[in-house]
């Protein structure tokens, strides 16, 4: 019976051709059951995507969850034989909650997991079946690989290396540069250690053009880990698919569970990864297991939104870089910087009616939202690029590339009171607040219970009127509290504009911002040079 493949949604279509890519090279289709006992999921919450699973109680009694990932259940069930070599390939649905309903959702994954005696064949195997993967999904993609191992070895010999990783690692996830100086520096960090991390969070590109860089700093260095990687990247660049890979370490998994290798995969057009993988042999140790692993998902729901783009990787010569811009004084000064720089757009200025203003010299557009959706339109893929208040990314802490401090709108979150008001030890202390998740975060660190008050403007006012004890808030020049006998208690972190970006824009146009960053930097340093 020949089946009629318009019957299929695109996405389903997609699996099927990669379920006949997987079998050919040699793996097995493994079938699952939609079922697993909770208890698996709760000991591996950290290794989910989400932690929020759907439970039901069995006709014996036991507590059941529906499947919201499927390496943990074959894992669990394909059994431990470290000195053999299994390969598996899987079409799953999972249950778990939506980024963008907030809702649990059945969700189309493929995939392959490489268990048991894994070595350097393997892990390349899976790395070319994972670009492979991304290339019969669309020409215009790319998989960007880091090491974690490279990673930790840089911190290995710090003495507060622990206690600062999960900070290095998401200040290399947000490519902020400035935020992983000012980690190396609080921790202590010696000076090698801290000019390798923050070397290595500058190198992005192919493997041809980072491995010079990387021989480098290996030379400089007494990093082992980072000659392994060299060799691996070797093998990649004598291989068939070294240009669709590129190396870039601000691709980082949870070091609890994954090791060695980790990578993503991007498509033009789609604002997430539709890829994920890398090797999780930590994971096998915490379940018992003495096989090593490796392996990767391909997200098929978000295989939809690819259109009919055209054959050529990367930023193509029409294409319009889209810049966000918070309205109002600070989203004009801003703009005034892209125009020093060189990308003006005078339709911008004018009195109109327009929603969007392109210079298409520069291959810039433009447009106008409000300063707290900025971050939303740069994380969902509608803007390439952004620019908005620190005090956002801290409260809504979107998926987004973090790379300048622009030095504009300088302000500071923080706590204040009535003067004569003191904490009493032990109590719940009354907040009011717009950024509810900025003051949980900021007392739960204290161990002080809280009452959060959320309002959405007139904050001062709260504890004048008794209906909290304290504010956390933006305080500018302080002269709004001094006015109504109210003062600063603690400030909690500074504020200033930040220019962001969406992570896979930014990987298919990064020669365009990168241009935007170096010269948008160079105004910055003039400008603090001045004072």
């Amino acid at each position: 019976m020949q089946i009629n493949d318009e019957l299929m949604q695109k996405s389903e279509r997609t699996v099927l051709g990669l379920q006949q890519m997987y079998l050919d090279a040699g793996y097995a289709p493994y079938r699952m059951s939609k079922f697993e006992e909770y208890d698996l999921y709760a000991d591996n919450k950290d290794f989910l995507i989400s932690d929020n699973v759907i439970t039901f109680t069995d006709t014996s009694g036991r507590l059941m969850a529906l499947k919201p990932d499927v390496t943990l259940s074959i894992v669990k069930n394909l059994g431990d034989r470290p000195d053999e070599v299994q390969k598996v390939f899987y079409r799953e649905n999972v249950y778990r909650v939506s980024r963008g309903t907030g809702s649990y959702k059945e969700m189309l994954q493929a995939g392959l997991e490489c268990i048991g005696k894994v070595g350097r064949a393997e892990l390349l195997e899976v790395i070319r079946l994972a670009a492979q993967s991304l290339a019969q999904i669309s020409a215009r993609s790319v998989l960007a690989l880091s090491s974690l191992d490279v990673i930790e070895e840089a911190m290995a010999g710090e003495t507060n290396a622990a206690e600062a990783r999960g900070r290095v690692f998401s200040a290399l996830g947000d490519r902020n540069y400035s935020a992983l100086r000012s980690v190396c520096s609080e921790y202590g960090f010696s000076s090698e250690s801290a000019e390798l991390l923050c070397a290595l969070a500058e190198v992005h590109g192919t493997v041809s053009e980072t491995l010079p860089t990387l021989r480098s700093l290996f030379a400089d260095s007494s990093c082992a880990s980072l000659g392994a990687f060299i060799l691996t990247l070797d093998s990649i660049a004598e291989s068939e698919f070294s240009a669709a890979v590129d190396v870039d370490f601000s691709v980082v998994c949870d070091p609890g569970y994954y090791c060695g290798i980790v990578f993503k995969g991007y498509v033009h057009g789609i604002p997430d990864a539709v890829l994920s993988g890398g090797q999780y042999d930590r994971l096998m140790h915490r379940m018992q297991r003495r096989s090593r692993a490796v392996g990767f998902a391909v997200y098929a729901d978000m295989l939809e939104r690819i259109g009919d783009g055209g054959e050529e990787q990367g930023r193509l010569p029409g294409d319009y870089l889209n810049i966000a811009l918070p309205k109002g004084r600070l989203g004009e000064k801003i703009y005034a910087m892209f125009a020093r720089a060189g990308y003006e757009c005078p339709s911008i200025c004018e009195q109109n009616r327009k929603l969007f203003f392109e210079n298409p010299e520069k291959h810039v557009r433009y447009f106008w939202v409000k300063p707290s959706d900025v971050a939303i339109y740069v994380e969902r893929g509608a803007a390439d690029i952004g620019v908005c208040g620190k005090d956002i990314l801290a409260e809504y802490e979107p998926d987004v590339y973090e790379l300048l401090d622009t030095g504009e709108g300088r302000c500071r979150m923080a706590v204040a009171g009535p003067r004569d008001f003191s904490y009493t030890p032990g109590t719940t202390l009354r907040v009011a607040t717009k950024f509810s998740s900025v003051a949980k975060r900021y007392y739960l660190s204290r161990g002080i219970d809280i009452d959060i008050i959320h309002l959405n403007g007139s904050i001062e006012i709260a504890p004048l009127l008794g209906l909290s004890d304290v504010i956390v808030d933006i305080v500018e020049t302080g002269a709004t509290l001094r006015e109504n006998d109210l003062e600063v208690k603690q400030e909690i972190f500074d504020i200033s504009a930040r220019l962001i970006a969406n992570k896979s824009a930014y990987k298919f146009g990064r020669e365009a911002i990168d241009d935007i960053i170096a010269k948008l930097s160079e105004m910055t340093r003039e400008k603090r040079n001045e004072k």
